[in-house]
C-alpha cells in the first residue's frame, strides 16, 4: 500500500492508472478503523481494479463541544488493516493540505435539502463540513466509484444529492451496516461507552427492529410507533435525540402509503451519541 499526505503526489499516481484503464474505488474515513470500514475497502475492492482509501478527521463537521479532539488516531493499527485487506493507496493528509486557506475562508458546499433534520437538526453545521470535504475528496481522487456505510443513512442520502447536483462522475455505493454480536451497529464512538451501559447499549437497535415488525404487521400509526420506542430506549436508561419513521427516499416523515420505508433513531449514552438504521 502507498500512503500519500499530499495532493499532487496522488494525483499523478492515480493518474497514471487511470491512463491505464483502471477503475478506480474510494473509501473516505476518519481512521480509528473497525471492521465495518473494512467491510466497505472489501466492498470497494470487488467493484472496482485499484482502492484508495483516505484518514482525516475533518474538524470542519465537528460542532461545538463535540469530540474532535477526543476522536482517536490510530495510524499504525489503522494502516495494518488496510494493507492486510489489500487497500492500494491510502491518502493521509494534514489539516493544511485541505484546507491551505484555512477554515474560516474556506468555500463550502451546502445541499440544502435532507439537512436540517434528524442528525442535522442536533448537530448545526455538520452535514455543511461532510459535504464540503467530501467534495474536495473527489475532487483530489477523481474516483469512479465511493463506498459509504449505511449506518449514517442520512449522509448517503445527502451525499448522493450532492453528486446529483453537482453532475460528479462517481458512482455512490452503500455498504451494509457491520454489527457486534449484540446487534450494535459498529462505531468508533463505541469505544466511548461506558462498561455499565454497554451490555444495554444494543437498545436502539432492539427498538428499531420491533418498530420494523410493528410496520410488518400491518401497523401503520406511525406516531405512535414512534413514542412507544422512545420509551423504550428511556425505560433502558438513554436519552433519545431523534426517533423517526421515514419515507427512504426524501427522509421526510413517511406516509402510510410510502412503498420504502427506512426507521432513523440517535440516542445519547453518558458518552457517546449512537445511530442506527432498519429498512423495509
Amino acid at each position: 500500500m502507498q500512503i500519500f499526505r499530499h495532493i499532487q503526489s496522488l494525483r499523478e499516481s492515480l493518474d497514471a492508472e487511470r491512463q491505464a484503464g483502471k477503475r478506480i474505488g474510494f473509501v473516505p474515513t476518519m481512521g480509528n478503523l473497525h471492521s465495518g470500514h473494512l467491510a466497505l475497502v472489501n466492498k470497494a475492492k470487488a467493484e472496482c481494479d485499484v482502492v484508495v482509501a483516505s484518514i482525516f478527521v475533518n474538524r470542519l463537521q465537528f460542532g461545538l463541544n463535540e469530540d474532535w479532539d477526543q476522536y482517536p488516531r490510530t495510524f499504525n493499527d489503522d494502516c495494518q488493516k488496510l494493507i492486510e485487506n489489500h487497500c492500494d493507496y491510502l491518502f493521509f493528509p494534514e489539516e493544511k493540505e485541505i484546507y491551505p486557506n484555512g477554515m474560516d475562508g474556506q468555500t463550502r458546499v451546502v445541499v440544502p435539502s435532507m439537512t436540517d433534520m434528524l442528525c442535522g437538526a442536533s448537530r448545526p453545521g455538520h452535514f455543511e463540513g461532510v459535504t464540503t470535504v467530501v467534495s474536495k475528496l473527489f475532487n483530489i481522487v477523481q474516483p469512479h466509484a465511493a463506498v459509504f456505510g449505511l449506518k449514517d443513512y442520512q449522509q448517503i442520502a445527502v451525499i448522493r444529492r450532492m453528486v446529483q447536483d453537482l453532475c460528479m462522475p462517481v458512482d455512490i455505493i452503500a455498504g451494509d451496516i457491520v454489527r457486534e454480536a449484540d446487534g450494535l451497529a459498529m462505531s468508533s464512538r463505541n469505544n466511548f461507552i461506558d462498561s455499565n451501559e454497554r451490555p444495554k447499549a444494543n437498545q436502539l437497535h432492539e427498538s428499531l427492529l420491533w418498530t420494523k415488525q410493528q410496520i410488518a404487521n400491518g401497523q401503520r400509526d406511525y406516531l405512535m410507533l414512534e413514542a412507544e420506542a422512545k420509551s423504550q430506549i428511556i425505560a433502558a436508561g438513554f436519552r433519545v435525540d431523534y426517533f423517526q419513521i421515514c419515507s427512504s427516499d426524501t427522509l421526510m416523515p413517511a406516509a402510510e402509503d410510502d412503498g420504502r420505508v427506512t426507521i432513523l433513531g440517535a440516542m445519547y449514552t453518558q458518552s457517546a451519541r449512537l445511530i442506527d438504521n432498519v429498512s423495509l
